[in-house]
């Protein structure tokens, strides 16, 4: 019997990481005029609360696209703007003890309008509700033909009124009627980019019918872990006789804290510039790096070998690499158990390293999807600027890797209580890892100075000075750490500070060129 021709599917699912550029391209499609999400903005949604994340897949294209969390009443049912109560679109405020979900994008490719997609949006958001057992779901929606009515209709509230009372039509107010919503008011100023609706908004409300005060947890995804374990190495510089020896002494690390079971194992900024000493001649600091970037390709496979072998995911401090432009960069390369390879670019080389080594500085901050969820690396320098461990953790990383290298006290307390600050400000862990011991010979890395730890941040459920754990200075050692992802969410819900939900939206956010 010949088979029969396939027939179109669709399907209504949560969204992955995978589905971002295809996220970004309907979103871009749909509301040209308000511009498309970030990939961490995307990547900040599904991260914070996977399961509010849903998209319609048709014939293998996302057709339609809804993004929802949980917030509480007293926030999501007061006046507020679109901007303020999602985080600047990265659903950083989601609040697992919260009673309501809040809809912060839907959007349906307008070439597919007849397959009902926004119904089963909606009704996605529903069943959502009633599984967690929430009050209800409440958003700002458009209010698109106002502009053409507003003499008519000099204010929204009159504008809405008249829509419910069906004395004029509206398309996206009717609809969200007929799905069941009813407006509880209007916003100002919710959208300043949504001009069809001046900036205005409908304050919309649906009722669970099947609210009860118990309800589901609506922390980390299924199968991601809420404990990890995290080592730091803390390592010697010392002379070596051959890339072989080299990587044997790093074998060495990775073996022992995968006896002891840990997740992660991070290592320090530039720990790679310990293959200078197989060079013969003395080298200029630029002939140094140079040198150094002919490693890479080697270095990079030995170490996802290594991550694979001993099951453990590696932060491999950072190399010099020589990119794609020409371009000279210090790259820390990040080894997931998996086999997959990520790079981290350093953001702002110091001016040493601008000076002596012509590094240049990276474009893009990026979190990467582990098994333990997302995390985020900010090599040495990048810790001192606040705004990139903002970023990461908007984008949903609970773990900060900061690989350094510094010469003397000075230069470790710096990044040291600037890394202690990043942990307390995000409400996140931070883990540094540096070198210590001599390279006499190698211009730039003559001496350093290190005490490599585990920081958190300083609240009951953490340690009291929020240290998990510390090497003894300047002695190659690892320290190692078990920590709880589920304390950094009683942190930012119930601590006796809330950094990240305290935020002033309404007063300020970082804008992030494209």
């Amino acid at each position: 019997m010949p088979s029969q021709p396939g027939r179109s599917t669709l399907n209504v699912r949560n969204a992955t990481l995978d589905d971002i550029p295809r996220i970004i391209a309907l979103v871009g499609k749909v509301y040209p005029e308000m511009g498309a999400y970030s990939a961490g903005m995307l990547q900040g949604q599904i991260s914070n609360f996977s399961d509010g994340q849903v998209v319609v897949e048709y014939d293998g294209d996302i057709v339609g696209y809804a993004a929802s969390f949980i917030i509480d009443g007293d926030t999501a049912l007061k006046p507020h703007t679109w901007d303020a109560i999602t985080g600047g679109g990265y659903a950083s405020r989601h609040n697992p003890k919260g009673e309501w979900l809040y809809g912060m994008e839907v959007c349906v490719d307008p070439d597919r309008r007849r397959l009902r997609i926004g119904q089963r949006l909606y009704d996605a958001r529903k069943e959502l509700a009633e599984r967690y057992e929430l009050e209800g779901i409440v958003f700002g929606g458009r209010m698109p033909n106002w502009q053409r009515k507003r003499k008519q209709f000099p204010t929204a509230k009159a504008y809405l009124d008249a829509v419910m009372a069906q004395e004029i039509a509206d398309p996206v107010i009717r609809f969200q009627a007929r799905m069941g919503f009813e407006p509880i008011g209007v916003l100002k100023g919710y959208l300043p980019s949504d001009k069809a609706s001046r900036g205005w908004a409908s304050h919309m409300v649906w009722r669970n019918p099947y609210a009860v005060e118990q309800k589901l947890s609506a922390n980390a995804p299924p199968g991601q872990k809420d404990i990890v374990r995290v080592a730091t190495v803390q390592f010697q510089q010392r002379r070596v006789e051959s890339f072989d020896e080299f990587m044997s002494n790093i074998e060495y690390f990775v073996d022992v804290t995968s006896d002891y079971r840990c997740d992660f194992v991070v290592f320090p900024e530039l720990f790679t510039l310990q293959l200078l000493a197989l060079e013969e001649t003395r080298l200029t600091p630029a002939q140094s790096i140079e040198r150094l970037t002919e490693y890479t390709p080697h270095f990079v496979e030995k170490m996802r070998e290594l991550a694979i072998s001993y099951n453990i995911n590696i932060i491999g401090g950072s190399h010099p690499t020589r990119t794609e432009d020409d371009d000279i960069q210090n790259v820390a390369y990040v080894f997931l158990r998996d086999g997959s390879v990520h790079a981290q670019e350093k953001i702002h080389p110091t001016p040493s390293e601008r000076h002596w080594w012509n590094i240049l500085g990276g474009d893009e901050i990026i979190t990467i999807p582990t098994d333990c969820g997302p995390i985020g690396v900010l090599i040495c320098y990048d810790s001192e600027f606040p705004e990139l461990a903002r970023k990461l953790v908007d984008a949903g990383a609970k773990l900060l890797f900061v690989p350094f290298c510094t010469d003397n006290r000075q230069g470790y307390l710096r990044v040291r209580y600037c890394a202690q600050a990043r942990a307390i400000e995000n409400q996140c862990y931070v883990v540094m890892s540096g070198n210590v011991g001599n390279l006499p010979g190698v211009e730039n890395m003559d001496i350093q100075y290190a005490q490599s730890c585990i920081l958190t941040p300083c609240d009951f459920r953490f340690a009291r000075d929020g240290i998990a754990a510390e090497c003894t200075e300047n002695v190659e050692t690892v320290a190692i750490a078990d920590l709880d992802l589920t304390d950094l969410d009683w942190a930012r819900q119930e601590g006796t500070v809330r950094n990240l939900r305290d935020r002033r939206f309404d007063l300020y956010k970082v804008d992030w060129k494209a």
